[in-house]
């Protein structure tokens, strides 16, 4: 897939706010300061699409971008532990439950985990929420170019039997580098190969 266009349509507070369900949608989320941004910015093309900052949490509402005039890329506000108040982060709890469990068009969620850390419970507890309620999602490990090789594999196979405690089979997996733009034709063909298939 190529990326023509990309225009930023708008950005919800809430699920009800969201663009009409029109267009078959991709959603990245993950923890704060997983590098959610720079990985937007690569697989998009775009330098600054999404705001890149070193403070956790920079991004805090739903933001839509309409990739190609066919589709939506969405980028949701990170879960964990961003320098915010209690009651925003039970607003940003709310609001990405509702969108992730309501949102029709949704076809699929790309799940960042940095790689370079042990499993958290914070991620392997989201990634089992959304195996229970049926999201499909695929998990995508950031910043890879930041450890050698052998560590990666490593890192990775540390995370399927943390996950093999729960699932009977693990889900797609892609591995991937702002930096160096490792994953993304991997991201991109998902996207293709998926919107094929959507009912939008």
């Amino acid at each position: 897939m190529h990326i023509k266009s990309v225009q930023f349509i708008k950005s919800s507070t809430s699920f009800g706010q969201c663009p009409s369900p029109d267009r078959a949608e991709f959603a990245f989320i993950g923890r704060s300061n997983v590098g959610k941004s720079s990985l937007i910015n690569m697989v998009t093309a775009r330098k600054s699409l999404a705001k890149i900052s070193s403070t956790p949490g920079k991004t805090q509402l739903i933001n839509h971008f309409l990739i190609n005039d066919k589709w939506y890329l969405v980028d949701l506000p990170g879960y964990g532990w961003a320098k915010t108040s209690k009651e925003n982060k039970a607003k940003w709890k709310i609001m990405i439950r509702d969108y992730l469990t309501k949102r029709e068009n949704l076809a699929l969620t790309f799940i960042l985990v940095d790689i370079r850390l042990d499993p958290q419970r914070i991620d392997t507890e989201f990634i089992n929420w959304l195996g229970i309620n049926k999201i499909p999602f695929v998990i995508v490990f950031t910043k890879v170019d930041k450890i050698s090789k052998n560590k990666v594999q490593s890192a990775v196979g540390k995370y399927k039997k943390a996950l093999m405690k729960t699932w009977d089979a693990l889900p797609h997996i892609i591995i991937i580098s702002a930096k160096t733009k490792t994953g993304k034709e991997e991201i991109l063909n998902f996207i293709d190969q998926t919107l094929k298939v959507a009912p939008f």
